[in-house]
């Protein structure tokens, strides 16, 4: 027999409930597929002879590939600039994001299962630093960091160092350290979600049937953390391959330059449609990742449903 509510949803036309998704997919139209259409029109487009100026065709019969067939050939070319940094930035963001996780798993950890009425209080902490200005976060750092800063005298005061670091001088480990610090966030919140909802009673079976703490989190919560892990990463990471700020603050030298800051040379450079065509190389190489996540997470909903 049908339930009230299942009859009262017959009366709805067929559209009522889709209708809801209309203003999110209008948002998407205009603030994303629009501007994502002009970047395509731009680098398949032509230069101004005149003013060296990108000009871009938006009808896609007359579009011109060469600049994006230019720039896909550096990134596989030993020794370009393009190849080069784009190295460089996987390196940075392969390090910064494991440094993420070894650092925001430990929080997540604590928050989900040990701070009992505090947890509130934590993760105001962790979400308070987005209340200000990252530019202002990041200016705050180099004066940290500056020859004088409060990071040296702390640390030849400790004796860890024996005289004052030149920390803004391009070094790599300042870079890291700085997306480290601006992205550790992101990796803790989606953790410290899926730990929170690991049943109590799920670990304690597994204690129950001999399994200690060490052998019940390898064997019960790290594999149910799994795809926390995986968002996490791909959260802080896919961020990471567009940064610029952090390097041209914390370091701001060619020999740390990121692809970001690629594109922004590029672009001040009027090198407008090799920008725009390294935005689209960027993007497509991330829709890597991003494809195999939503690939898991729909395998994931697929065994949960069943």
């Amino acid at each position: 027999m049908a339930s009230k509510g299942d009859a009262r949803e017959g009366w709805l036309p067929r559209w009522y409930w889709p209708s809801f998704s209309a203003p999110g997919s209008l948002w998407l139209l205009v603030f994303f597929v629009l501007p994502f259409y002009v970047l395509l029109s731009v680098a398949f487009g032509t230069i101004d002879p005149i003013f060296a100026t990108a000009q871009p065709v938006f009808d896609p019969r007359g579009w011109d590939t060469t600049a994006f067939r230019g720039v896909a050939s550096d990134l596989f070319s030993s020794g370009s600039i393009v190849h080069v940094t784009f190295l460089r930035t996987l390196t940075y963001v392969g390090i910064s994001t494991a440094l993420c996780l070894v650092i925001g798993y430990p929080v997540a950890y604590f928050m989900a299962r040990h701070a009992g009425r505090w947890r509130g209080l934590f993760l105001v902490l962790i979400v308070a630093p987005f209340w200000i200005s990252y530019m202002m976060r990041m200016f705050a750092w180099v004066n940290l960091l500056q020859v004088d800063g409060y990071v040296n005298r702390i640390l030849v005061s400790l004796g860890v160092l024996a005289r004052p670091e030149q920390w803004l001088v391009g070094k790599p480990s300042t870079v890291i350290m700085g997306l480290v610090y601006g992205y550790v966030p992101f990796m803790i919140l989606p953790l410290f979600g899926t730990l929170d909802r690991i049943p109590t009673s799920v670990l304690e079976a597994a204690r129950d049937l001999g399994g200690g703490q060490i052998r019940t989190f390898f064997r019960v919560t790290l594999p149910l953390s799994r795809d926390a892990i995986l968002a996490g990463c791909v959260i802080v990471g896919i961020p990471m391959f567009g940064d610029y700020f952090t390097q041209t603050l914390l370091s701001g030298t060619r020999q740390t330059a990121m692809f970001g800051n690629l594109i922004v040379s590029a672009m001040d450079s009027s090198l407008v449609n090799q920008g725009a065509s390294l935005v689209i190389v960027l993007l497509v190489l991330l829709l890597v990742p991003m494809l195999y996540y939503l690939r898991r997470t729909n395998a994931a909903q697929e065994l949960a449903g069943r």
